[in-house]
């Protein structure tokens, strides 16, 4: 063999060992149990224009309406087959009071959002209107009471008044506002943000308002709520051990918030000007998610060990400086490729986590924080967020499948990050197996063989998304920009799938 050869061939070995060390194996007939739909619900507050502009318009609104709702907001959102969104916040829950929202429009009276931008709102969208919302979605309500500023009777009557069927004063008063029929709502948050604008409580005062609370929010008929206590925000491992401990046995679920935040909560970042540091720090900061479920989680397990509880994140996403000339208030902020990153590795954490985490909430659906929906009066755009979530909507309700991922280092500096994560499912009706793949490294493709055990592969087809540039974004000029494509740089061989995962992507793999 001559020299050049023996070089060739050394440079090629080399090549190889370095793609082999991307490795995934996926135990096909060892199922760990089901990704809860839930874990791919949204959020909707009374927060800058999410609901009123991105959501409502009014019946007398020249853009497409049903009821008032809009009709491209709502295609959109089932195209997502979303299970739930939480309402009507956020900060803004505990200071709402539900019955300024029914009856007459015209009668309702005004209200300031002393949270988000001092604007005065009408109360036009309230119970009605957004469980009318939820029934054109084909989703569950999530609302989250009033515990803040009001009281134990406002909270047990609004139960009362939606899901009673009988002869009663808040019955009967939904019934003369047109609603013959009480709805089916039973995920019901107790507060929100207690810690902060929610009552700047500490645990103990909140467990013993929860109590009281939880005593007379009740089932009528069939209808059996889902309590959802109030948890920490992000590494408070106090307050969970606190409220678990004093009021565990009384809820259904507890919940969670961490946002992702580059800079600092002075000065967040831009959502679109921003170099590789910035984005290696966002990756970083995000996959802190993990430590978060799992810490939180090994305090549940010591009151819950039969996992009866479930760990609700309710919200979470990136949080940047809002778009230059926007209202500080509205929260408003464009959304890129990182963004669509940032939520695909979020999911395969929640996947992996599904033996606690029942339900997680993106922060917001339309117009605030990581939408995945942003509209300009009649126009609306579809963001990179939204279509990480249409490429993983197949693991919902499927059963997770473990898995064993052997990933090189994406590096900056002297920080380093696993390049590769996954997650991988099995649907319960069809068989197919989904693997969703993003490779987090924004320079270099990442090879990555995956072996399937206990099934056989007859057929695999895929589907990316990616972009030129990490800053890519779609505009209401340009709303193409960033999008999903068939996906074939893959080869299946001896049972086993050889995967070229692009630069800055998020890969989807179904298996027959």
């Amino acid at each position: 063999m001559n020299k050049l050869l023996l070089m060739s061939v050394l440079a090629l070995t080399g090549a190889l060992v370095a793609n082999a060390q991307n490795h995934l194996i996926v135990d096909a007939d060892q199922g760990k149990g089901t990704i809860s739909k839930h874990i791919y619900g949204h959020f909707s507050e009374h927060l800058g224009h999410c609901i009123y502009g991105g959501i409502w318009v009014g019946e007398n609104s020249s853009i497409p309406n049903t009821r008032g709702i809009r009709n491209d907001v709502v295609k959109a959102l089932k195209d997502l087959q979303i299970p739930n969104l939480r309402w009507p916040g956020g900060c803004f829950a505990d200071e709402y009071h539900w019955m300024d929202g029914i009856g007459p429009r015209d009668k309702r009276p005004k209200m300031v959002n002393t949270h988000w931008g001092g604007v005065t709102e009408d109360n036009s969208f309230g119970t009605h209107e957004f469980l009318d919302l939820c029934e054109q979605l084909g989703c569950e309500p999530y609302i989250s009471g009033n515990l803040g500023s009001g009281s134990v009777e406002e909270m047990s009557k609004w139960v009362e008044y939606i899901t009673f069927d009988g002869e009663s004063p808040m019955a009967n008063l939904r019934k003369q506002n047109g609603r013959e029929k009480p709805w089916k709502v039973k995920f019901w948050g107790v507060g929100n943000e207690s810690w902060g604008c929610g009552g700047n409580m500490t645990p103990e005062e909140y467990s013993n308002q929860y109590r009281r609370y939880a005593t007379f929010c009740r089932n009528y008929g069939d209808n059996h709520l889902y309590k959802i206590a109030c948890g920490a925000s992000d590494f408070d491992y106090n307050w969970t051990e606190t409220v678990m401990k004093n009021v565990g046995n009384r809820m259904n679920g507890l919940s969670l918030h961490y946002y992702t935040v580059p800079n600092n909560w002075q000065d967040k970042g831009s959502a679109t000007q921003f170099d590789e540091t910035d984005y290696f720090t966002t990756i970083q900061k995000t996959l802190q998610m993990k430590e978060l479920l799992t810490k939180h989680s090994t305090i549940m397990d010591r009151y819950d060990p039969q996992k009866r509880i479930g760990l609700i994140t309710d919200e979470w996403g990136t949080w940047y400086n809002v778009e230059p000339g926007t209202n500080p208030g509205f929260l408003y902020q464009q959304n890129t490729m990182r963004d669509a990153i940032v939520a695909a590795l979020n999911l395969n954490i929640f996947n992996q986590h599904c033996d606690r985490v029942y339900m997680a909430n993106i922060a917001q659906t339309v117009n605030v924080l990581q939408a995945v929906v942003l509209t300009d009066e009649e126009k609306m755009v579809l963001t990179p967020t939204y279509w990480a979530f249409y490429l993983y909507k197949v693991h919902q309700d499927a059963t997770l499948l473990p898995l064993s991922l052997t990933s090189v280092s994406y590096g900056l500096g002297n920080r380093k990050l696993d390049a590769v994560s996954a997650s991988a499912s099995k649907d319960a009706s069809s068989g197919k197996i989904h693997i969703t793949l993003v490779n987090i490294d924004p320079n270099k493709v990442q090879a990555i063989e995956t072996e399937l055990r206990g099934a056989t592969t007859k057929k695999v087809s895929g589907k990316v998304l990616t972009s030129a540039q990490l800053q890519d974004y779609n505009s209401f000029d340009k709303p193409n920009a960033v999008g999903i494509r068939d996906f074939k740089d893959f080869k299946l061989q001896n049972g086993k799938i050889s995967v070229n995962l692009p630069a800055k992507s998020v890969v989807l793999l179904e298996i027959e």
